[in-house]
């Protein structure tokens, strides 16, 4: 397929201040010398701001990373994430129209974008709000047909049940993402027959959709005037760069009154400020769990030997006071939950990776799978 640049194009990019640092803190990620290696996060990063990538959003990134304005225009053009027209203030609506999704029903889905979004592919929709395309595979065939609508899989799709979600996203709620027809994820239609126990019921979604859930991302982009999802970080002149923590939000259901951007408004999200390392943590849900202002007799337990906790995460428990595996393996419920909405970057890991079950056998002098494995140098 022939991809160019849109006709109209605007007279200048730049990023927001909040989209800058984070471009910049990218840039950090990557040796000297190598800095274009940053091209794709950061053209996605200014399609996110704009929408769609304009001629200029592409130099300007090409500037920032010392690169031929050609090289970035290949890159750009090359890969269909990267929108080169303008796409619906709602929502851009991916069809898969390749064999799985086609002899699933997928024409019968582009038949519902024809009528109710636009009758031509990238045509924006009479109120702006949407547009579509049609896409090769997504890779989600056991769940054909599918659609990606803004950053989320919307899977086992009827025309009926495309209709609402548009009809849905028009009026400014947030349809959850994931297989619609009931499936957890890609088992069979008929239920399934091993491993069963493949979910526990850690969670109402799958990881993917479950993430879009607790994110409230599936369709709103990061424009720049709130805390970027992501976190990365890196170094600079010595310094650390960490970014904002993720702001809080409630969660995304079907039937929530939300604005076009995909917002659950009934709780006002509120934008925290980066904590220094001493501060107390900005979300307080549940009940803290008691903590301790330094380790026991100045030597903390490794933390690592608990499944689901690395490096970053063991300073941000010792930031929060959390020295030893019988301090974890004394957590209640609420103090669970606490720490659960706590964990800034890494939210819902206590539960997910059941940490208290873990400092438990850790404390009583058993041994764990994972906490063996490190012992032997198995995991890094």
């Amino acid at each position: 397929m022939l991809r160019r640049l849109h006709h109209d194009q605007p007279a200048t990019f730049a990023f927001t201040p909040d989209n800058l640092a984070w471009a910049k803190a990218q840039i950090t990620k990557y040796p000297e010398g190598r800095q274009a290696s940053a091209i794709i996060p950061l053209l996605w990063r200014a399609q996110e701001q704009e929408g769609w990538l304009s001629r200029p959003a592409i130099e300007y990134v090409a500037d920032m990373l010392g690169m031929a304005y050609i090289r970035a225009l290949e890159v750009a053009t090359f890969y269909f994430m990267f929108q080169l027209s303008p796409v619906g203030s709602v929502a851009h609506v991916q069809i898969c129209g390749t064999t799985s999704c086609m002899i699933c029903g997928a024409e019968d889905l582009i038949s519902i974008c024809q009528d109710k979004i636009a009758p031509k592919a990238h045509q924006l929709s009479a109120d702006g709000k949407f547009s579509w395309e049609e896409v090769e595979c997504l890779g989600a065939c056991a769940n054909a047909p599918m659609a990606q609508i803004g950053k989320d899989y919307y899977e086992d799709l009827t025309a009926e049940r495309l209709t609402e979600i548009l009809d849905a996203l028009a009026a400014g709620e947030v349809p959850v993402p994931g297989p619609q027809n009931g499936r957890f994820a890609a088992e069979p239609l008929a239920g399934l027959s091993s491993l069963k126990e493949f979910n526990s019921g850690h969670t109402q979604f799958n990881a993917s959709a479950q993430a879009a859930v607790n994110l409230r991302d599936t369709v709103k982009r990061i424009d720049g005037s709130e805390v970027p999802l992501l976190a990365p970080w890196g170094r600079q002149s010595g310094q650390d760069i960490l970014e904002k923590p993720q702001t809080d939000s409630p969660v995304l259901s079907k039937g929530h009154s939300a604005d076009a951007t995909g917002i659950d408004k009934r709780e006002a999200p509120v934008t925290p400020k980066t904590p220094p390392a001493s501060s107390e943590p900005v979300v307080a849900e549940g009940r803290k769990p008691q903590s301790l202002s330094a380790p026991r007799d100045g030597t903390p337990d490794d933390l690592k030997m608990i499944k689901g906790v690395g490096p970053r995460l063991e300073q941000l428990l010792h930031r929060m006071g959390f020295y030893h595996f019988d301090q974890i393996a004394a957590w209640s419920g609420d103090e669970i939950a606490w720490v659960d909405q706590n964990l800034q970057g890494f939210k819902g890991r206590v539960s997910r990776d059941d940490w208290v079950d873990q400092a438990r056998i850790l404390v009583s002098g058993g041994k764990t799978e994972f906490a063996s494995r490190v012992k032997k140098g198995d995991v890094y």
